[in-house]
This record gives structure tokens, sequence and C-alpha cells, in this order.
């Protein structure tokens, strides 16, 4: 078997670009224009994360291949003086890894991981709604250590009559403050993403479209002594693209889909695609608590899973 090169690993900080949790997981993996009750989108673009939820908070984690995990905490507070913060963390652990030598020799195991913490801000006008967030990141990958610091700057518009809401996002434009070694050269995962999500009146259906890696000239590999053709137009151009969907079922229970097409072209087989780049879940409310459930796929037999839990615990702890 024989699998398709990656563009991914040209970067550093590269975990900032998983979806980190469920929800997103299952629409794709991208989005920068679904403003709802979700707290955790504002990890991608932090003007979805409006004051009305302010106490919400979110627990997140998920399974890779290889005992590779990653859990995520968000809470939203509402201040006096500073109004409503977002706060969240992301880490992203490679378990035990086997470390060798350049002769092959082993030379005992080792563990490794990064880890993000952000905070943001979102304003209101009228019908636009922008938003700020900082992040400091932190990598340890086999006892080489980085350490950078980034800004998001999003901006959303927020149809007045129809369900529809269109966001704009320039992610992961920082600085490294440290290198992993004296000879490295370490790079922001710069990114510029666009999207929109509509509800139709009377259809149970919400779908969302994003373009994203739109500050990369080409993001295809193709490898000219490979059997494959080269990349056209139209395969360019749907590699920018990532495709999510929710049926409503019930104010309560939503089914979610979505259709990464960049992921579907460098993880498929030769002998097919295995349902490389298709990811499904489904959400359910029971009573004041929202659990979300994620299945992304990679290759034939072979998928991540991510679980989210979501509450408002403000009306706890009043209770308490």
């Amino acid at each position: 078997m024989a699998g398709k090169a990656q563009i991914g690993g040209l970067k550093s900080f590269e975990f900032l670009n998983t979806p980190n949790n469920a929800r997103l997981a299952a629409l794709g993996g991208v989005n920068t224009s679904l403003s709802d009750r979700d707290l955790n989108f504002f990890f991608y673009n932090p003007a979805t994360a409006g004051d009305s939820l302010a106490g919400f908070a979110s627990a997140t984690y998920q399974f890779f291949a290889a005992r590779t995990g990653q859990a995520t905490f968000a809470y939203s507070h509402r201040f006096k003086k500073l109004g409503t913060l977002n706060f969240g963390v992301q880490h992203l652990s490679y378990g035990t890894i086997q470390g060798y030598d350049a002769s092959g020799m082993e030379t005992g195991d080792f563990e490794s991981g990064e880890t993000a913490l952000v905070i943001s801000k979102s304003h209101q006008v009228s019908h636009f709604r922008l938003g700020a967030g900082l992040k400091v990141i932190f990598s340890n990958i086999a006892g080489y250590r980085a350490s950078a610091m980034a800004v998001d700057l999003g901006g959303m518009f927020i149809h007045p009559r129809e369900q529809l809401t269109i966001g704009m996002v320039i992610r992961n434009a920082g600085v490294v403050l440290s290198e992993y070694s004296e000879t490295s050269n370490t790079e922001m995962p710069f990114d510029v993403q666009v999207g929109a999500t509509y509800k139709p009146e009377h259809m149970p259906l919400r779908f969302s479209l994003t373009a994203y890696n739109l500050a990369r000239k080409n993001i295809t590999y193709h490898d000219p002594g490979g059997t494959a053709d080269e990349p056209g137009g139209l395969d360019r151009i749907l590699r920018h693209l990532n495709l999510g969907a929710e049926i409503l079922l019930h104010r309560n229970v939503n089914i979610l889909v979505g259709y990464n097409y960049l992921a579907h072209q460098e993880l498929k087989l030769e002998e097919g695609g295995g349902g490389a780049g298709v990811s499904f879940g489904f959400s359910a409310r029971v009573r004041s608590f929202e659990f979300t459930m994620s299945r992304t796929g990679y290759v034939a037999g072979k998928a991540a899973y991510g679980f989210t839990l979501s509450k408002d615990i403000d009306t706890l702890l009043k209770r308490i």
C-alpha cells in the first residue's frame, strides 16, 4: 500500500491547526463562521464567541493514532470592568516514543507534547463583531524546546434577519520567542480563512463552507516520478475548501457531517480513499449539559475520536 504525501510539517506549532473540539472535528476540521452556543470556536476565530457565552465551560479529549491525544479546556467569564473574556488551554501529547541515534541504536523512550494558552475578547457593533486572541505557545519535541507568541484577529457579520453569519480571521500571526536549537528556523503556521454559515428558513439543515490556507500559494504535492497525475486547477481550488453540515433533528439533538478535500487527497491510499477526509458525529443536550462526539476518518479502518462536554457553570455555582 502507498499513501499520498502531505503538506503538513512545513511549519512549526502545526498543532494549532488541529481541530480541538468534537463539533469542529465532525464538521471537517475548519470553520471560522459558526457562532452559537459553542464556546470552543473562539480558538479559531475570536469573533465567534459573544457575550452570551459568559459562564460557559467546556472540556474535550480526542484520541488519535499511536496513543496520541489532545486535551482542551475553555471557559468564558464576564468581569465588571473588562467585560467578557474567553480563556483556553490546548495540549497535544505525542505519547511515549522510542528514540534512536543516527546509527539506529536505541537511545531510550521520550515524551513530547505541545501546549497553547489562549485568551480572547470580542466586541459587537450593530451587526458586526470583532475579536482578538492572544496565544502563548510551548513545544517540547524529544527534549528540544521552543516557544512563541501569536495573535488571532477575526471579524464576523451577523445577518439581522436571515440565519447567516460570515466570518474572516487572520490566524497565528506572531513571533518565535525561543528556537528548538541554534540551527533551527522555526516558522509560525500563519493562515487567513474566510467562511459562511447558513440555515435555510424552512429546512432542518445548517451549512458551513470555509476557505482556508489562503496565505499559501500552492498547497499541492506532486511527485513527478509517481503514477498520479499532476493536480489541475479545480483540484487546487477544492484543496482550500472545507464543507460542514448539521442536520437539526431536534432542538437538542444534531447530526454532524463534514468533508475536507485536502485531507482526503493527502491521506487516501492509492488503492482507494478509505474514508479519508470524511467526518461525522452528533451532539445532544440533556438539561443544561451538552455532549458532542466525533469520528474523523484517515485511511481504511483508522480514525480519530473526540468527545466534548459543555455546560453553563455559572448557573451551577449560583446554586451552591
